[in-house]
C-alpha cells in the first residue's frame, strides 16, 4: 500500500510548476523544488543541496566509458553445451602449467608466475558457473587477465613510472580490459626491442607475434558470433602460446 501511495503521490505532483520527479539512480532525489514555498520530500535539503546533487547524478549518467564497470553481454552466454564448457576449462589448464613453469628470479617474475596460474584457475571457475555467479566470474577473469599483464610488464620494466602503476591499479576492478591493452602494448614494445638485439629471441618473437595476431582475430570472432562452438577454447590454446613465449623474456 505504501508503494501505491507513493506512486500516486509522484504522479499527482507532475504538472506542477516547479516540481520534478527525478526517476531512480545512484544519486536518486525524489522531489525537488524550485520555488521558495515549496519544501523537497527530503525534509531537510535546501535548493543548493539538491541542485549539487543533480548534477553530480548527471556528471554520473555521463561518465566516459573507461570509468564504467565491464558488462557481461555477449560472452556469458558462451558454453553452449557441456561438450564446449568441458573443452573451455581444459584450454584454460595450460595457463596454470605455464604459470607453474614461469621463472621466478625475483619478486616480480614471481608474482607474474603466480598470477598465471590465477587466470587458469578463473578462467575455469568461470566456464563451470552458471546464473549470477557467473557474470561476477566474468569480471574476476577479465580482472585477472588484466593482473597478469600489469605483473608482466612489471617483470620485464622495473623502470615503469610508479604514477602509471598506480593509475593501473586503481583502473583494475573498474576496466580491466583497458588496463590489459596498455600494459600488453608496453610488452610488445619491448618484446621487439629485444629481440633486435638478442638473436636467440627472435623465434620467439615471431611465434609470439603469429599467435597474437591469430588470438586477436579469434577474440573479436567469439565475440561477433557468441553461438560459434569453441571459438573460445581456440583463443584460449593461441593465448596461451603467447603467453609461452613471454617467459622466454623472463628466463
Amino acid at each position: 500500500m505504501s508503494q501505491k501511495r507513493t506512486l500516486n503521490h509522484s504522479r499527482a505532483l507532475e504538472g506542477v510548476h516547479g516540481v520534478h520527479v527525478v526517476p531512480h539512480s545512484p544519486f536518486s532525489l525524489t522531489e525537488t523544488n524550485q520555488n521558495a514555498g515549496l519544501h523537497p520530500s527530503s525534509g531537510g535539503t535546501s535548493n543548493t543541496e539538491a541542485n549539487q546533487l543533480l548534477i553530480m547524478q548527471r556528471v554520473w549518467q555521463q561518465r566516459p566509458a573507461c570509468l564504467r564497470p565491464i558488462h557481461c553481454s555477449t560472452s556469458c552466454h558462451g558454453d553452449q553445451h557441456l561438450a564446449e564448457t568441458i573443452a573451455n576449462v581444459l584450454t584454460s589448464i595450460p595457463f596454470v602449467v605455464l604459470g607453474m613453469h614461469a621463472p621466478r628470479k625475483n619478486l616480480s617474475s614471481k608474482m607474474y608466475a603466480n598470477s598465471l596460474i590465477g587466470v587458469g584457475v578463473a578462467s575455469s571457475m568461470y566456464h563451470c558457473s552458471r546464473g549470477k555467479l557467473r557474470k561476477f566470474m566474468r569480471w574476476v577473469d577479465y580482472t585477472m587477465i588484466a593482473t597478469t599483464t600489469v605483473c608482466l610488464s612489471r617483470a620485464i620494466r622495473n623502470e615503469n613510472p610508479k604514477l602509471l602503476m598506480a593509475a593501473s591499479a586503481a583502473f583494475l576492478p573498474v576496466n580491466p580490459l583497458m588496463v590489459s591493452v596498455i600494459h600488453t602494448g608496453m610488452m610488445e614494445v619491448a618484446f621487439a626491442k629485444r629481440a633486435l638485439k638478442d638473436p636467440d629471441l627472435r623465434t620467439a618473437h615471431t611465434v609470439h607475434k603469429m599467435s597474437s595476431l591469430m588470438g586477436g582475430l579469434l577474440f573479436i570472432a567469439d565475440d561477433l558470433f557468441p553461438k560459434t562452438p569453441y571459438l573460445h577454447a581456440a583463443w584460449h590454446l593461441a593465448a596461451a602460446v603467447g603467453v609461452g613465449t613471454c617467459n622466454k623474456l623472463l628466463e
